[in-house]
Parts: C-alpha cells; sequence; structure tokens
C-alpha cells in the first residue's frame, strides 16, 4: 500500500502542499504534540530532551505531520512539569541548550515541518524574578505584575474562587500580608493582565521566539486571563457532586480555619 507523500502521483501530497504553503495552514494542518519528556532520551539521563526529537524527525516527517508542538521546554522548578516557568527566554538544562533549539528548529525546517511552542501567558513560577521581587514588598515595582488582595474582613481569604487543583485560588503571603491569587499551584502565581507592563512583557516573549524562528505558539488556558475586576464571590454550585453527595469546598483560611462555600450540608466534611 502506498503512503502518502511517497509519489507524486497520490492526490493527498497535493493536500498536504497545500496545506503547508496557505496562510492558514494550522486550520487543516496535521500538528503533533511532543511531550518533550517522554518523548526521547538523547543522552541516557532518563529525560527526553530537545536532541531527542531532532533524532525523530525523520520519523515524524514519515508521519506526514505539518508541525510539532512542543510542551514546555523553558527553565523551571517543574511543580507542574513547566508548566510553572522561571524563564521565558531560555531552555531548562534537562532538555538541553538554545543551541539545541536551534538546530532543532533548522533541522524540521528543512524536512518541511513547522514548530510550535507551548506558551504559558496566564502565570508564571513563583520562583521568576518577577514574582520573587513582587513578593519583597507591597511598594515593590514588580508588584501589579501579579494579583494581590487584601483578607476578607474574617481574615479569609478575598473571595470564594478556587483553584483547578483544588482548594482556595489565594494564597497568603506573610511577608507582605496579603493574598495572592494562582487559579492553578501556589507555585503559580495569576500574572495581572490588566497591567500595561504585563501585556509588553509578554508580546516581547512572543518576539524572542519568533525572531529565532518559531512558526507559532499553542496557548496555554488562555480563558483564565482576565478576572473579574471587582473581585465578586462565585455563585455557589447546586450540581457540584463529591463521592455521590453535594457537598462543600473546603480549605484552610489565614489563621489555620476552614472555610466552606457552595452547598449546605447538615455537618461539615473530614
Amino acid at each position: 500500500m502506498e503512503r502518502a507523500g511517497d509519489t507524486m502521483t497520490d492526490p493527498r501530497i497535493v493536500v498536504q502542499h497545500t496545506h503547508h504553503e496557505h496562510d492558514q495552514w494550522w486550520k487543516a494542518g496535521v500538528i503533533y504534540q511532543v511531550y518533550p519528556r517522554s518523548f526521547q532520551d538523547s543522552n541516557g539521563d532518563g529525560i527526553g530532551d530537545l536532541r531527542g526529537i531532532t533524532g525523530r524527525l525523520d520519523y515524524l516527517a514519515w508521519l506526514g505531520v505539518d508541525a510539532i508542538w512542543i510542551s514546555p521546554i523553558f527553565p523551571s522548578p517543574m511543580a507542574d512539569f513547566g508548566y510553572d516557568v522561571a524563564d521565558y527566554k531560555d531552555v531548562d538544562r534537562i532538555f538541553g541548550t538554545l543551541e539545541d533549539f536551534d538546530e532543532l528548529l533548522a533541522a524540521a525546517h528543512s524536512r518541511k515541518i513547522r514548530v510550535l511552542l507551548d506558551f504559558v501567558p496566564n502565570h508564571t513560577s513563583d520562583q521568576h524574578p518577577w514574582f520573587i521581587q513582587a513578593r519583597r514588598s507591597r511598594n515593590s515595582p514588580m508588584r501589579d505584575m501579579y494579583i494581590w488582595r487584601d483578607p476578607a474582613p474574617d481574615g479569609g481569604p478575598p473571595n470564594n474562587w478556587l483553584s483547578d487543583f483544588g482548594g482556595s485560588a489565594w494564597e497568603w503571603d506573610e511577608q507582605t500580608a496579603q493574598y495572592y491569587y494562582h487559579a492553578y499551584l501556589r507555585q503559580q502565581p495569576d500574572l495581572n493582565w490588566r497591567n500595561p507592563a504585563v501585556r509588553a512583557e509578554m508580546y516581547n516573549v512572543l518576539r524572542f521566539w519568533l525572531e529565532r524562528g518559531v512558526d507559532g505558539f499553542r496557548v496555554d488556558v488562555l480563558w483564565h486571563l482576565i478576572k473579574d475586576d471587582q473581585f465578586r464571590d462565585n455563585p455557589p454550585n447546586p450540581d457540584w457532586v463529591i463521592d455521590g453527595r453535594k457537598s462543600l469546598i473546603s480549605y484552610r483560611g489565614k489563621e489555620g480555619g476552614d472555610y466552606y462555600y457552595g452547598m449546605a450540608l447538615e455537618k461539615p466534611l473530614t
């Protein structure tokens, strides 16, 4: 059986080439996600890397993919396996170097394979220099890069917003006596996209990689970028079920007490 692209008589190759040349190739192109940590280890350390991806490009070309989307490769403490970014303009050493990335990019392009990076604009790592500086003082010039709020009147979190990973989306910062918001892990503070400085920095990140030759980006959790500027409570969901019963969501407040939101129960969850 003849594989698509083996001969010019195969009509599918015309479609494939059309996708490559079309201004909106991504609407019909085949995009192959590469999770670098587990895709291919080139140096025997047990962790996949950029050279490993480069070594498999002939296979990906044989598959007929139009592009590869590479999950995050940026320097990271790896609390969320790379989705907690500590530097948007470099490569984590477990995956290689910027030079390794340049080699991968050139090798992919020589095979007519586009390269997309995973762009994580909603939050950074708490080890990013912006956040390290932001949490030093309420007067830090980086403070407004993130979302900070005073406690509620009872000393608890500012509202009932929940993390996608469970529990409150607010983390108490003892040093500056405010809460910061995190839609995911507490090690992933959310950026304040209402701040023009945040937008400018993120656009510079995109320019950095585009100028290096990257063909585009997959944008992570785009729907989380803008939050309610009045910080109102979310309404309770009467259909929320845990262990087969309607339940409250419980989490620890600043003073160690429990805060509950949702449906009322006859007795608290344990």
